[in-house]
């Protein structure tokens, strides 16, 4: 496995067409002794010990199928990578105490950063899954040079805080919407359409490091299969109510495009219930949306933190708004609950986390009181709150460090 830290150089501008980051690794773990699938391994032992914190060679031998010989060398080199530690021997039982082994959180770090019609969110992660740091700053309408600017104010404070490590740092993902600039939302400036042109690599050219991007619905997905319910929930699709609405199928924890790599579109789903021609899902269930009724109601320039706050007026608005977000919801998702059999659906997002248990519960209760084929359970994601700039952080580990079958594929084509 060759990690590259700490410079662009030699790294092609997009490190990893999402696409190809699509091919995840099961919860099977299982490895391969094909000759020139080295690198597949390394990374596959890395995953086993990285879902194990406390594991020893025998476990991941018996858990990867690879030979003792092969864990051994494998370890050995993850070791002096800095990517793992030895973390002593187990107590008790008969014969030598096993060696414990750990994922070390210092060896490898990443930077997110979610780029939103409302707020600009950076964190740091380690390769524990540790935030280590973040900050967010709520902008309306950041336009490409707001960004650069706040990429360039906050950076350096923000490595300083997380304690990391520049030089063991793999990159930086950017999760961002589709169709930033083209879908038009409440308030939105002229001349926002200029997101439609961005190159985020070149915009993002003073930045040190090789640039990772995935739409916003995507990286939360991906960071929940990884870091969240993933292997609890294999199967899973994952709601984000932002400024707008996203969302993003998780089957196998493999994140699934479809054929134009707009699955998941629901915000943009048509809702016959709004009573209003050419009404839209997201035209109800966005955070733009609710807060256009609060404006509306008098509650201007409110926050995010301001939603769950003990005030008649805002809670008659927020009460409204939550019913009507389980009317719109309702049948798209007993559409994704029929055609997915999905394990869960998950809701994230920056809605308070106290109005995404009150939502899941609406839906619940509207979805069982129907004749349905399954009842998948709807509830919070593990990773709710900045889920897209958490899951923005994990794509560089996903590109260089965690396993992909495709991976595999290109060794196995290799070899001939």
């Amino acid at each position: 496995m060759e990690i590259r830290f700490g410079t662009k150089q030699g790294i092609p501008a997009d490190p990893a067409a999402p696409e190809e980051r699509d091919a995840r690794l099961s919860g099977s773990l299982s490895g391969t002794n094909l000759e020139r699938a080295g690198q597949y391994n390394l990374r596959t032992v890395l995953q086993a010990i990285r879902l194990d914190q406390d594991t020893t060679r025998v476990a991941i031998a018996r858990k990867t199928g690879l030979t003792a010989a092969t864990i051994a060398n494998i370890t050995g080199r993850l070791i002096e990578m800095g990517l793992l530690r030895n973390a002593g021997r187990r107590q008790g039982g008969r014969g030598q105490p096993a060696l414990r082994l750990q994922i070390n959180p210092d060896g490898a770090f990443s930077i997110g950063l979610n780029v939103d019609r409302d707020h600009l969110t950076l964190v740091t992660l380690d390769l524990a899954g540790q935030v280590r740091s973040r900050v967010t700053r709520d902008i309306a309408f950041a336009m490409p040079d707001d960004v650069v600017a706040f990429v360039l104010d906050e950076m350096d404070r923000l490595i300083a805080d997380g304690g990391v490590d520049r030089d063991r740092m793999l990159g930086v993902g950017v999760a961002i919407p589709d169709d930033l600039g083209r879908i038009t939302l409440p308030h939105q400036p002229a001349g926002y359409h200029v997101w439609n042109e961005i190159d985020l690599t070149r915009l993002l050219a003073p930045v040190p490091w090789p640039i990772h991007r995935d739409n916003d619905a995507a990286a939360a997905a991906l960071g929940e299969a990884e870091y969240g319910t993933g292997f609890d929930n294999p199967n899973f699709f994952y709601l984000l109510i932002s400024a707008g609405l996203g969302g993003a199928p998780v089957i196998d924890r493999s994140y699934r495009r479809g054929a134009t790599g707009r699955s998941g579109e629901i915000g943009l789903m048509p809702d016959p219930t709004a009573g209003v021609a050419g009404a839209i899902v997201q035209d109800t269930v966005s955070l733009s949306a609710l807060f256009n009724r609060l404006e509306a109601a008098g509650f201007a320039d409110m926050g995010v933190a301001d939603l769950d706050r003990d005030d008649p007026a805002v809670v008659r608005v927020v009460e409204g708004w939550l019913a009507d977000a389980v009317r719109s919801l309702t049948a798209p998702l007993i559409a994704i609950g029929c055609l997915l059999d999905p394990d869960a659906i998950l809701i994230g997002g920056r809605l308070p986390a106290p109005l995404i248990d009150r939502l899941a519960a609406g839906l619940n209760t509207a979805l069982r009181a129907l004749a349905l084929p399954s009842h998948a359970a709807i509830m919070p994601a593990m990773m709710a709150q900045d889920a897209p700039a958490v899951g923005a952080a994990i794509l560089p580990f996903l590109d260089h460090i965690l396993p992909s079958d495709s991976i595999l594929i290109q060794s196995g084509r290799n070899q001939g």
